[in-house]
């Protein structure tokens, strides 16, 4: 594998990143919807092998003290192989200083633990589909 790390949006296929999030089960809006999304984050990561994208992130922050991460995928075939923890620890780097919380896909908890992440036990939220979410496990 030849990984590089790209920390802006030039030239990414956000058709690939929608459907990437799509086979892992996370995809909920169009392409245009992600590429807002991106820019306007505080930062992202995108991870290649060679020109292929495996991976990425994003995160939205005050810069000073509290961040959340959102839409972290690592291709399967690239999962188990220390390619999420590479693109977490790039995220967090970003984020030195601050609180983070983030969304985990059920199932996904161990390997956040593993990065220090702990579960917060007042958690809430509101979702423009929260039927959704209940679906997908991530609400109660």
């Amino acid at each position: 594998m030849n990984i590089k790390i790209q920390y802006d949006c030039e030239n990414i296929d956000w058709e690939q990143v929608r459907d990437s999030l799509n086979r892992v089960g996370m995809a909920c809006r169009e392409p245009e919807g992600y590429r807002l999304a991106f820019q306007g984050s505080f930062c992202k990561v995108f991870l290649f092998d060679d020109a292929r994208m495996i991976g990425f992130g994003r995160a939205i922050s005050d810069g000073v003290s509290q961040a959340a991460v959102y839409d972290i995928v690592v291709l399967p075939e690239y999962q188990k192989m220390g390619i999420g923890k590479l693109l977490m620890n790039s995220l967090l780097e970003k984020l030195a200083g601050c609180n983070v919380i983030l969304y985990a896909n059920p199932g996904k908890e161990g390997f956040y633990a593993t990065l220090g992440f702990r579960p917060m036990p007042t958690a809430l939220g509101r979702f423009q589909n929260p039927e959704r979410m209940r679906e997908k496990g991530m609400l109660i």
